[in-house]
């Protein structure tokens, strides 16, 4: 692992000053929400207490209001309507939204996710047919097809209307289709641009509601899926996201949706708190797990059932399928660490592509992620087969994996994705000539300091500042998320009490007390085995840390969960 470097964001003291006398705080609370923007009681009042009334219009997005006249008119004429999403969280989250909304008010409505393996990513052609054959005129899809200009055309000559809802960053030039409601085409004007696939959906089924005078309830009902693909998509947890998965969670909570239930119910977390967290790790993967190794299609049909027995027998075959998709992961990723130490020039080049022949096309993203994560650079796994090649990508701060990707398009069938993670398609006789291109793209684009991986601080603290006060203004920061990360703290000089222990399956996870001056808590630190030396030293150490809370046959208590352990005086 790479060592990182602990860095402190700057933040203005004169403002957190003037925080902390007008709301009378402590100076640590203060600071923490100067860093944040909370700089007055409009801006506290809006984070604090988040509500659907701030949302913005949805009819400030382009084309929402052509998209809302063409929906009502498939209505009214009692036309069928097919809603074709992504295979991930998003698009099966998203289509499930539309799917129970439009049931909701009367349509005849069918649902259409691609095969991950024989489709590949975004609106396929066989799903266009798929509309056409039930005799549907009105396609919508759901986190795609922005850069679908093809696929467009031939629902054009097949007299299929296509409402496209995506976010994805679009070409400067847009596929012909009836409307596109997307907060990041280049001509739209909508306030937020961080809306997930799912998220985007949701406006657009309130919209419909504003403008035919329909109960908004039918909409914020569905809340809780619009959470868990806003938390799956890593989309940022502020200004409506921040409404949109409150909201959500609160209704997750409560099991409401049968196939919600059954997730929670597999995945051990019925009674315990619902998080952002818990939604990316818990929830995620399951529903991930539907389309990675077999039909996507079942998530949407876990998350629209009314059938509980049912929704449990979908969880549980995808908690089994989730389990191999760990199995065949782990393997993949072994072998990507033995092509990495063998054929990648580590000193020389700032990225790493590696394609193979047999890699399983639905994980090869997490497997990316696995990669980028141990050498700190941004890295594409290709998977290949008969049919060629497809592979995830996955960056760092400050270079631009589409933009990468677009400097070296000669070589590729498609790609698309966000700066930090996207996806392509490629022949296998150009994976050579692309891998060339693209390391000469990172070599030239990225700098040195780039490579090192910096864990950024919120502010130092001392152990004694952990009290009942502190801990209410945290949680009142929740939800967490992209954007509004839980806050880390750095406490220096701190002793280790006791003996530490390495715990987990594999026992590479740390467990340990600590304590400074009369104040001591329990620290865990995942996946940090390798600082266990360090701790038995009887040496002081600083410790970089967010605030938890670990939950043990119901009982709660307060738990350091490390970012990272150096030796006291160390951190530079």
């Amino acid at each position: 692992m790479i060592q990182q470097q602990w860095t402190y964001k700057p933040f203005d003291e004169a403002m957190a000053k003037t925080i902390a006398e007008e709301f009378n705080l402590p100076p640590l609370i203060a600071k923490v929400m100067a860093l944040r923007g909370i700089i007055n009681r409009e801006q506290s009042r809006h984070f604090f207490f988040p509500d659907r009334d701030k949302l913005h219009s949805p009819f400030l997005m382009e084309d929402m209001e052509k998209a809302v006249l063409r929906l009502h008119e498939q209505i009214q004429s009692e036309g069928g309507i097919v809603v074709f999403g992504d295979y991930d969280v998003d698009g099966t989250s998203g289509t499930s939204l539309l799917y129970l909304f439009l049931k909701s008010v009367g349509v005849e409505v069918h649902y259409y996710i691609p095969d991950r393996e024989n489709e590949g990513y975004g609106l396929s052609k066989k799903g266009i047919e798929y509309a056409q054959y039930i005799g549907a005129s009105l396609l919508i899809t759901c986190d795609c097809a922005i850069n679908a200009f093809g696929q467009i055309d031939y629902a054009n000559e097949l007299e299929v209307d296509v409402i496209i809802t995506d976010h994805h960053k679009p070409d400067e030039k847009l596929p012909n289709a009836f409307a596109i409601l997307n907060p990041n085409r280049f001509d739209c004007d909508y306030p937020f641009k961080g809306l997930c696939g799912a998220g985007v959906a949701f406006k657009f089924a309130l919209a419909y509601c504003e403008k035919y005078g329909k109960d908004p309830e039918l909409v914020w009902e569905h809340s809780d899926l619009a959470a868990i693909a806003t938390a799956a998509d890593l989309v940022p947890i502020v200004d409506e996201n921040r409404i949109i998965v409150q909201d959500g969670i609160k209704r997750i909570s409560t099991g409401a949706k049968p196939g919600v239930k059954a997730l929670l119910k597999t995945g051990g977390l019925w009674d315990k708190e619902v998080t952002v967290g818990r939604l990316v790790f818990w929830f995620s993967p399951k529903i991930n797990a539907a389309g990675r190794l077999g039909d996507a299609g079942r998530a949407v049909k876990l998350l629209t059932t009314k059938n509980f027995i049912y929704a449990m027998e979908v969880a549980k075959e995808l908690e089994r399928e989730n389990d191999r998709r760990k199995e065949i992961t782990q393997h993949m990723v072994e072998e990507a660490i033995m092509m990495v130490n063998g054929t990648c020039d580590l000193e020389k080049d700032n990225a790493i592509v590696l394609a193979k022949k047999g890699w399983h096309h639905g994980v090869v993203g997490i497997v990316a992620s696995r990669i980028k994560e141990l050498y700190y650079k941004p890295t594409i796994i290709i998977g290949i087969d008969d049919n060629g090649g497809r592979g995830s990508c996955r960056s760092i701060p400050k270079f631009d994996m589409v933009d990468a990707l677009a400097h070296c398009k000669e070589f590729l069938n498609g790609f698309g994705g966000h700066p930090i993670a996207a996806g392509l398609s490629i022949d296998t006789d150009k994976v050579d000539n692309f891998k060339q291109s693209l390391l000469a793209v990172a070599n030239k684009q990225i700098k040195a300091e780039q490579l090192q991986p910096r864990l950024k601080i919120d502010s130092e603290m001392k152990l004694t500042d952990i009290n009942g006060r502190f801990l209410k203004f945290l949680s009142s920061l929740e939800p967490y998320g992209p954007g509004n990360m839980r806050p880390t703290f750095a406490a220096k000089n701190v002793k280790v009490e006791g003996l530490p222990r390495l715990i987990g399956k594999t026992y590479d996870t740390l467990k340990f007390m600590v304590k400074h001056d009369q104040s001591i808590f329990e620290a865990i630190g995942f996946g940090m085995a390798e600082h266990y030396e360090k701790l038995i030293r009887n040496e002081p150490i600083d410790i970089a840390f967010a605030i938890g809370e670990n939950e043990w046959n119901g009982r709660k208590t307060i738990q350091l969960e490390l970012k990272d352990i150096k030796l006291g005086g160390k951190n530079a």
